[in-house]
């Protein structure tokens, strides 16, 4: 009898080691409903094939010190900016993690190949089998107002033995999204009283208010006009919707404004997912953009680099433009964008993932700027809104976000440069004692309309009102952050240029300096507000406010708060 019995315990154990283990799935990323103007037309094709990213979670908290590190003054590691290696050893993914990914992947006949970074893992997998690894189903999505169709899911799950190791899967159920460009939809203009609030240092002639010019920027903010002489010394202008700019039409502006300068003087132009530069069709936005970074950054090696549609809409462009900078050995010393997204509509890890690539940029050395937008307290995509809407990624607490002023004596705040307050983002430490300051003056104005503690923009501001640019070989005024955001990267690069030359590093991730020791190099813009949601928005004030952050920029004071 117990021979018996131990005859089954042995053959129950036998039969149990020797069954397949089931690795039991579970729900990873979930969504309630498409975006506003998606909707289902049909099931995808199931021989269809995905081209599908894998974010390896990694644990980005020793970077980020690291970030601080070398952008804070005063650290011992000040501007000692990290190598493309020691990032990379940073910010890579477990073994085990990788290991485990490559295992599922195996098992359901799929082989990985290397993103574009360390970070990511890219499979190109049918319909069908995506819906049965991740337990889905996969469906055709329309948009009929912009005329775009997506394969999308809401919902996917991961096996047991994967799921601690992804951060999510890219795009499965984030929709693509249209970037907007930082160029105000009217030519702002305005009676500016006589204050002596807000004066600054630099003076600039008063018809500069309704003509801005290189001459006059150079005036306002003490900006030079020697030639930049520092090869090393990069910047990059990004680009994206179509947005081209003409050497002919810089030629002609430089001759007309420029004239201290070579009229040949040209730029680089790189490209990506299938971007181009049309000449022939240059754009208001990559006008602006080309014409006031090498008319303004004289002599400094400037990279318009254009991003196609190749990758399923502007906000994969952001994703795969960060990551090809990453992966350069020798990335820019200033990179400046003009356009931005609805933070609503970013999926908030992908906010994130994004986020932290430039957090890996900064720590190499790179200053960031983005435009903060040009809808007040909205983010531009229309409809009635009942709280405010930030603006992506100038929620990101690793970039500098430039607003909008007009006038000349004093500046003021232009009425639809985008300030407000993350939702996704909370406020870093370098400007919790600025924005502290505000919120106390601030008292019940806007109460429930913000969150409090979400990471405040923009960090500084600019003049963004007529800036004069040959369009096609015509000469028109633009208004914007778009404006405004070149101008402040070209002035951070002519500052990288003289640090460079005497032997030093450049500046880099500029928010810890300019919410400390950079204050003295910036003039506070105290009037104008920004409204929007039926609302007068933000009102500017004293100190740091969420319409022109910390104020306007001083070149001549910022080369004595960078002892050149």
């Amino acid at each position: 009898m117990v021979a018996a019995g131990l005859l089954a315990l042995l053959t129950f154990f036998a039969l149990t080691l020797g069954a397949p283990t089931y690795d039991a799935l579970h729900v990873h990323d979930t969504r309630a409903t498409a975006p506003a103007g998606y909707k289902a037309s049909a099931a995808a094709d199931p021989n269809e094939v995905l081209s599908l990213r894998i974010a390896l979670k990694t644990d980005t908290s020793a970077l980020v010190q690291k970030l601080l590190d070398v952008s804070t003054p005063g650290s011992k590691d000040y501007r000692k900016f990290l190598s493309k290696a020691q990032v990379e050893k940073l910010t890579a993914p477990s073994a085990d993690g990788v290991a485990a990914v490559n295992a599922w992947l195996k098992k359901n006949g799929l082989t990985a190949t290397p993103g574009a970074t360390n970070q990511w893992l890219n499979i190109e997998v049918p319909v069908a089998k995506a819906n049965a690894m991740l337990d889905t189903d996969f469906t055709v999505y329309e948009n009929k107002d912009t005329g775009i169709s997506a394969v999308r899911t809401l919902a996917y799950s991961l096996p047991k033995s994967v799921k601690p190791f992804v951060d999510f899967i890219y795009p499965v159920t984030a929709f693509p999204v249209q970037s907007s460009r930082g160029i105000a939809a009217k030519h702002t203009t305005g009676v500016f009283r006589n204050s002596t609030m807000g004066r600054r240092a630099g003076t600039a002639d008063p018809s500069c208010a309704e003509t801005m010019t290189p001459q006059c920027l150079q005036a306002l903010y003490n900006i030079p006009t020697d030639p930049a002489t520092q090869s090393s010394n990069t910047m990059v202008v990004s680009s994206f919707v179509n947005s081209f700019a003409s050497t002919a039409d810089l030629s002609s502006f430089l001759s007309d404004f420029r004239p201290d300068m070579s009229s040949d003087t040209t730029f680089a132009v790189t490209t990506l997912d299938g971007g181009q530069n049309d000449e022939s069709q240059p754009s208001t936005e990559g006008s602006l953009d080309i014409q006031y970074t090498v008319g303004i950054a004289t002599e400094v090696p400037t990279t318009f680099f254009t991003v196609g549609s190749n990758n399923g809409g502007d906000l994969t462009g952001f994703l795969d433009l960060v990551n090809e900078l990453i992966s350069q050995d020798n990335p820019p010393t200033v990179f400046t964008t003009s356009f931005g997204f609805p933070e609503e509509l970013v999926p908030e890890d992908l906010a994130n993932n994004i986020c932290n690539a430039y957090a890996q940029l900064g720590a190499r050395g790179t200053s960031i700027l983005f435009s903060s937008g040009d809808s007040g307290v909205d983010d531009g995509q229309g409809g009635t809104c009942t709280t405010f809407r930030p603006t992506f990624p100038s929620g990101c607490p690793f970039v500098t976000v430039v607003g909008a002023t007009q006038g000349v004596s004093p500046e003021v705040a232009a009425d639809f440069s985008s300030g407000g307050f993350s939702n996704v983002f909370t406020q870093p430490d370098y400007q919790q004692d600025a924005v502290g300051s505000y919120l106390s003056k601030l008292g019940d104005v806007n109460a429930g309309l913000f969150n409090t503690g979400g990471r405040g923009f923009p960090d500084v501001s600019a003049a963004g009102v007529a800036y004069q640019v040959n369009i096609g070989g015509e000469v028109q005024p633009v208004s914007g952050t778009s404006a405004s955001t070149p101008l402040f990267a070209s002035m951070v690069a002519l500052l990288n240029d003289r640090l460079i030359a005497g032997g030093q590093a450049p500046i880099g991730f500029l928010n810890p300096m300019l919410y400390s020791s950079g204050l003295t190099a910036l003039d506070d813009v105290v009037q104008g507000s920004n409204p929007g949601c039926g609302t007068d928005g933000f009102p500017a004030d004293q100190g740091w406010d969420p319409v022109t952050g910390l104020g306007t920029p001083d070149f001549a004071k910022f080369l004595t708060v960078l002892g050149l």
